[in-house]
């Protein structure tokens, strides 16, 4: 009888721990900003806000650092008053997340304002999102990526597109909705598949024309629609160098914001080391080689701008940590040298 009562009291005190974790509680209450326009409307009065300017995010530095500011909600309420903004600009903001003490956070583009003088005013910089991505601390670029992202899907899903009238945002911008249809809207990732593809003793990179000069990176591609992943890694590696892939498997996901709002889906695939030989899709494709071992880890410590050789000709050097190809070539790095 006492072991019995014991498992059910540890059940009930897991299931108590788990109701109540910083995690649980911090969810429950964005999905609760997120359905209910009042509670919503009420935080804002007490949350930070991180500033964009046509979706470039507002930086500061300091010495060789930069930094992504919160401003509170009294100071955006001083800062729009001195450029004669109502506060019903604060209903044009997004929620993008909480602290563990249940802070809200919320993304607000001031695109309508002079740059230059709320610069001036905050002392900082509005910087494009792919220079800010890589210069911000790494816990800031996933919160500065999704803030832009759902900014962005705002801005370009102000009309229904059955009715054509005009959508409208809920107060923590977590949907649309068109009056005249009644259809609601959410914000929505796109599926891509990026495949670091292997013949046991070395890695297939490409790159695109549109590419930095230099710059090698893993396979990837859009899943069509009924496809699933590993569909979607065996025809893009078979449309895109001419393999076939033997064997897949997952390693991680991530999510970018360049040039939409987009979940990559992070694979690792293996052909046969005898069947090897590329045929490279040049419409889509600029190159397409294998790397050894050596090579790679080299090509991993470069930097972009030492890759440039005297003869004008550049070395090559792979995406940055922040990139989820990077954490593909690494694990394949260290799959090689265990």
């Amino acid at each position: 009888m006492a072991a019995i009562y014991q498992a059910v009291y540890r059940r009930a005190s897991s299931l108590f721990c788990r109701l109540h974790s910083t995690y649980v509680r911090k969810m429950r209450y964005l999905n609760e900003l997120k359905e209910d326009d009042s509670l919503c409307r009420q935080a804002q009065t007490s949350g930070t806000f991180y500033l964009f300017h046509n979706l470039s995010p507002f930086l500061q530095k300091v010495g060789k650092k930069y930094f992504v500011p919160q401003l509170s909600a009294a100071e955006m309420k001083r800062i729009l008053e001195k450029f004669k903004e109502t506060e019903q600009r604060i209903e044009k903001s997004v929620l993008i997340g909480c602290s563990d003490k249940q802070v809200p956070h919320f993304a607000l583009d001031l695109g309508a304002l002079e740059k230059s003088l709320i610069e001036s005013e905050l002392k900082g910089s509005f910087i494009d999102l792919w220079k800010a991505l890589f210069v911000v601390d790494g816990k800031d670029s996933p919160l500065l990526a999704s803030a832009q992202s759902l900014l962005r899907w705002h801005d370009s899903h102000q009309y229904c597109s059955k009715t054509g009238q005009p959508t409208h945002k809920n107060v923590a911008g977590s949907k649309r909705v068109c009056h005249a249809s009644g259809i609601t809207y959410y914000p929505q990732m796109s599926p891509v598949v990026i495949i670091l593809v292997s013949d046991g003793s070395r890695c297939l990179l490409a790159r695109q024309p549109s590419f930095p000069q230099g710059m090698y990176t893993a396979l990837s591609g859009f899943c069509d629609v009924g496809e699933n992943v590993e569909e979607a890694v065996r025809r893009e590696v078979a449309e895109e160098v001419g393999l076939e892939v033997e064997s897949l498997w997952y390693s991680a996901s991530q999510h970018w914001p360049f040039p939409s709002s987009y979940l990559m889906i992070a694979c690792h695939a293996l052909v046969r080391a005898q069947q090897a030989e590329i045929s490279m899709n040049s419409l889509e494709l600029e190159e397409a080689r294998w790397f050894g071992l050596e090579e790679t880890v080299e090509g991993l410590k470069r930097q972009p701008r030492s890759s440039k050789q005297d003869d004008g000709s550049f070395l090559p050097w792979f995406p940055p940590k922040q990139a989820i190809a990077h954490q593909l070539i690494c694990e394949w790095v260290k799959q090689q040298t265990s």
